[in-house]
C-alpha cells in the first residue's frame, strides 16, 4: 500500500514538474515575442536665414521733457533717410517713451526736483537681404559722429521654413533609429520590426559650430546661417 502511495505521489510530481515546464515555456514565448528596442536617431540640416530684424533705439536726455522730445524729433529724419538710401523699405517707427531723474542731495537722498528727461524712441527695420540687415547693424554706428544718441540692438536673422523642415528632419531621424537599431541587432540575428512608439525630442536651433542642447529647445536668432537638430525615440519590436 505504501509502495502504491509513493508510486502516485511521483507520478503527480511528474505531472506538476510537465505542467510547469509548459507554462514555462509558453511565458517564454510571450517574452520574447513581445521583446523591443529603444533606439534614439538624429537628424539635422544647416539652412540659411531668409530674413533680418533690427531694432534701432534713439535716445535724449535733456534738462525737460520738451526739449527731450524736439531733440528726437529733428533726429528721427536723419536716421529715416540713412536707411532709406540703404534700400530699407520695411520701417516701424514705435511711440516714444520717457522718464525723470531726479537729483540728489550730497547725503545720497533722492529729491523731487528734476535733473534731466530720458527719451527713447525705437525704429524697428525688417529685410530679406539678411546681409543688409547685417551690414547695418554695425554700419549704423555712424550716426554717432552726426551727434545722434543712437543704440543698436543686435539683430535677429530668421528661416520662414522652419515648418516643412521640421517635418522632413523628422522623417529623417526616425529612419536613422531604425538604421542604428538594425545595426545594434546585427550580431543577435535580429532586425528591428514594427514601430510601437516614437517620441518626438525638442528641436534645437543653433549656431553652426555650436554643440549646446536644452531639454526646453534652443531657437537661435543670432546667426544667420543655422543648424536646426531634430530627435526621435523610437520603440521598434524585434522579429
Amino acid at each position: 500500500m505504501l509502495e502504491k502511495f509513493e508510486k502516485l505521489q511521483l507520478v503527480w510530481l511528474a505531472l506538476i514538474l510537465a505542467l510547469g515546464l509548459i507554462f514555462a515555456v509558453k511565458v517564454g514565448t510571450n517574452t520574447v515575442s513581445k521583446d523591443s528596442i529603444t533606439v534614439t536617431g538624429s537628424a539635422y540640416q544647416i539652412v540659411k536665414s531668409d530674413s533680418g530684424r533690427l531694432e534701432i533705439e534713439l535716445n535724449a536726455r535733456k534738462p525737460d521733457k520738451q526739449s527731450a522730445y524736439n531733440t528726437v524729433k529733428n533726429q528721427l529724419p536723419v536716421v529715416m533717410k540713412y536707411l532709406e538710401d540703404k534700400g530699407i523699405t520695411d520701417i516701424e517707427v514705435k511711440a516714444a517713451s520717457g522718464y525723470n531723474t531726479y537729483k540728489y542731495t550730497p547725503n545720497g537722498n533722492m529729491t523731487n526736483e528734476i535733473a534731466y528727461f530720458n527719451l527713447s524712441q525705437l525704429v524697428i527695420i525688417k529685410s530679406d537681404d539678411v546681409q543688409k540687415i547685417k551690414e547695418i547693424s554695425t554700419d549704423i554706428q555712424q550716426l554717432l559722429d552726426k551727434g545722434i544718441d543712437i543704440n543698436v540692438r543686435s539683430p535677429e536673422y530668421f528661416y520662414s521654413k522652419l515648418g516643412d523642415l521640421k517635418v522632413k528632419l523628422l522623417q529623417d531621424a526616425t529612419t536613422d533609429a531604425k538604421d542604428r537599431a538594425t545595426a545594434m541587432l546585427k550580431a543577435t540575428h535580429n532586425k528591428p520590426g514594427k514601430i510601437q512608439a516614437v517620441r518626438m525630442g525638442v528641436f534645437q536651433i543653433t549656431p553652426v559650430d555650436s554643440t549646446n542642447v536644452s531639454d526646453m529647445g534652443i531657437n537661435d536668432t543670432t546667426t544667420v546661417d543655422k543648424k536646426v537638430t531634430a530627435v526621435a525615440n523610437v520603440v521598434f519590436r524585434i522579429k
